[in-house]
Order: structure tokens, then C-alpha cells, then sequence
């Protein structure tokens, strides 16, 4: 009534208003009026999962349909299940990492990656230049268990120079060992020792103006995330944070993505992952030898290192299409590495898959 005190044609906006079923707010003395069509209830949306709630639907319809289909086929059930387990993405519905870019059901593409980085002024490990072209991302040790300032400053400018995504390559703080060795280092520790070196690698990167965008354990202790679930939990939290402060203080002209992290498939560090909301990437090595349950061969044991192109080539191109991983591990200091990777990404692309980077 007061507002209708200050503009005669108030009232008649409102009796007009209700005639028509028309909800009409009259402004202040400025008399504007906005028109607002009655709506009926509409139940609550579901809550939206990281923007993928129709997709997760829609995929959800799809792979119902052919199991239907499936179980209608005598023998077929069993055969879609264990289809459906290689193709299925990675177990975090929040982040995940592209799944495997699959076309009229063959793999279009996969991340090729590699350990380097791994030496120092005192010692050269490896052809990382040559690698550094083959590769589309660069798992770069960051000092404990190998590497120094100096390596790590020519990992990041082969990485700018070749355009390879960078990912930190943190161990235990074991030279001696080269990280291999299994050290009763506590959880916490861990977590601590990580950001150290994640933010080394990511300071020389930024005054290349790039980032860090992901992170690989090495050696030891990417097994015993693969196992110790407080160890990969403590881990996946730290990256996780450092990832949201570096994110939110990168400039425009930076990448501001959340880090992800690249392990073993079905690990712990994966539940960790998904606990943190952060993205994984199965990873598979096309160099070594591995046990049943997808852990690597120990060094040192038969068959725990391929050596030749052929059979590490053909091992490539069976994990990209068994559809289990994203990207695809070579060891920058296995001897004869650069020809590997080369014979790798050739075979690869023969067979029609595209070498990228899974962030």
C-alpha cells in the first residue's frame, strides 16, 4: 500500500496483475514493474556430480540396453561383464581422467610417459632429449631419490620445447637406493617429503611458464601407495591441496587445472584419489615384466625388464586396447630407452592410435 501511495497506476498494475493470473512486483517511485509468470512446483533437480550427471545417465542407459541385450545370447553375460570391467573408467565419478578415447570400439588414443630426470651434474642416466620427443608426458624426479636443480631445469625446458606435459616424479630420499629400496618412512613424512618436492619442480616450472600437472610416486614408494591406504590417503590430501593453492594463484597465463595423480589401476592410491576428489590415470609399462595382479616384476627377477623393441612395442599396443589404462609407462633409464619409446609410438600409430597426454 505504501508503494501505491508514491504511484497512482500501482493498483490498477496489481488488480490487472491478478485478473490475469500474473504475478507483478511494482518497483520504487522510479515505477518499473516486472512480469513473472506463475510457475507450478517442479520437484527438486538432483544434485549435480561434477557436471556429469546426464552423462553418468546416459551411460548408465547405454550399457543397461547391452546387457539386456547380452544376457539374451546364451554364453554373452559373462563376456559383456568382463568387457564392461576393461572398459570402465577410472572408479572416481567426481574427476575422472578422459577414459580411453575409443572409436567403432578400438582405442583412438593414449598417454605414452616417462621417468626422467633421473641424473644429476655428478651422473647422466639415459637419452632424456631423445625421449623427451617421443613422449607426450614427463614424469621428472624432483631430487630425493634422483635429480637435482640442474636436471629439473632442463627437464622443464625439454618439456617447453617439445610440448610435454609435466607431471613431478617424487621418491623416497634414497640416492643411494635410487628409491627402490622399501624404508620404513611414516605416512606423514611421506606427505611432507611430497610437497617439498612437488613445489621445487613447480617454482623452476613456473619461471617457464608452465605447471606441474600432475604427480607419479617412484620406485618403493609408488608400490606402497599402491598398498598402504593412511600412506596414500596422507599423499592424495597433499597433492590435493597443494593442487587448489597453486590452481587458484595461477596468472592467465598459466594452466590453473587441479592436479591429477598416475598409479597403479585398482590401487589404493586410486580410492585415495577418488576420496580426494582429485583425477586418476591407470598407468601400464610396456618395459616390464608384471605379475598377475597388475604389480611390476622386482628388479633384479627374470623377466622383470624387456629389452626388445618388438616384444616392448607389441606389449604397448596390447595394454592401449585391453582398455584397462590411460597412459602408458617407459623407463627413461632402461638401457636403450630413446629406441623403445621410438618403436613404441611407431607401432602406436601404425595401429591407429593418437599419442596424448591424459590431462
Amino acid at each position: 500500500m505504501v508503494l501505491a501511495t508514491r504511484c497512482r497506476s500501482a493498483g490498477r498494475v496489481q488488480e490487472a496483475a491478478r485478473s490475469k493470473g500474473v504475478r507483478r512486483t511494482v518497483c520504487d517511485k522510479r515505477c518499473r514493474s516486472a512480469a513473472a509468470p506463475r510457475r507450478k512446483s517442479l520437484p527438486p533437480r538432483p544434485p549435480a556430480v561434477g557436471g556429469r550427471v546426464e552423462q553418468v545417465e546416459q551411460v548408465e542407459q547405454v550399457e543397461s540396453r547391452q546387457h539386456s541385450e547380452a544376457s539374451a545370447r546364451p554364453g554373452a553375460s559373462a563376456r559383456f561383464e568382463t568387457s564392461a570391467r576393461l572398459r570402465s573408467p577410472p572408479s572416481n565419478p567426481l574427476c575422472p581422467v578422459s577414459p580411453l578415447r575409443r572409436q567403432n570400439g578400438r582405442v583412438a588414443a593414449i598417454d605414452l610417459n616417462s621417468d626422467l630426470g633421473e641424473w644429476s651434474v655428478r651422473q647422466t642416466v639415459g637419452d632424456d632429449a631423445a625421449i623427451f620427443a617421443v613422449v607426450a608426458s614427463a614424469n621428472v624426479a624432483c631430487g630425493f631419490h634422483a635429480g637435482d636443480a640442474a636436471s629439473m631445469r632442463a627437464s622443464v625446458a625439454q618439456a617447453v620445447s617439445h610440448g610435454v606435459v609435466l607431471g613431478a616424479h617424487p621418491g623416497y630420499r634414497d640416492p643411494e637406493g635410487f628409491g627402490r629400496r622399501d624404508l620404513d618412512v611414516p605416512a606423514d613424512v611421506i606427505a611432507a617429503e611430497l610437497l617439498e618436492q612437488l613445489g621445487a619442480l613447480d617454482a623452476l616450472a613456473h619461471g617457464a611458464g608452465i605447471r606441474v600437472r600432475y604427480v607419479k610416486a617412484h620406485g618403493a614408494l609408488y608400490h606402497r601407495l599402491g598398498r598402504d591406504e593412511r600412506a596414500a590417503n596422507l599423499f592424495a590430501e597433499a597433492v590435493a591441496g597443494y593442487g587448489a593453492v597453486a590452481s587458484s594463484a595461477a596468472s592467465g597465463a598459466l594452466d590453473a587445472s587441479p592436479l591429477a595423480l598416475l598409479g597403479l589401476a585398482g590401487s589404493a592410491l586410486e580410492r585415495a584419489a577418488a576420496a580426494a576428489g582429485l583425477r586418476f590415470a591407470r598407468e601400464g609399462f610396456a618395459d616390464r615384466g608384471a605379475r598377475p595382479d597388475g604389480s611390476l616384476i622386482p628388479r633384479g627377477e627374470p623377466g622383470a625388464v624387456l629389452h626388445d623393441p618388438g616384444a616392448v612395442a607389441a606389449r604397448a599396443v596390447e595394454l592401449a586396447h585391453a582398455g584397462g589404462v590411460d597412459s602408458i609407462c617407459l623407463h627413461g633409464d632402461t638401457p636403450g630407452a630413446a629406441d623403445l619409446a621410438r618403436a613404441v609410438r611407431a607401432a602406436l600409430e601404425a595401429d591407429g592410435v593418437e599419442i596424448r597426454s591424459f590431462v
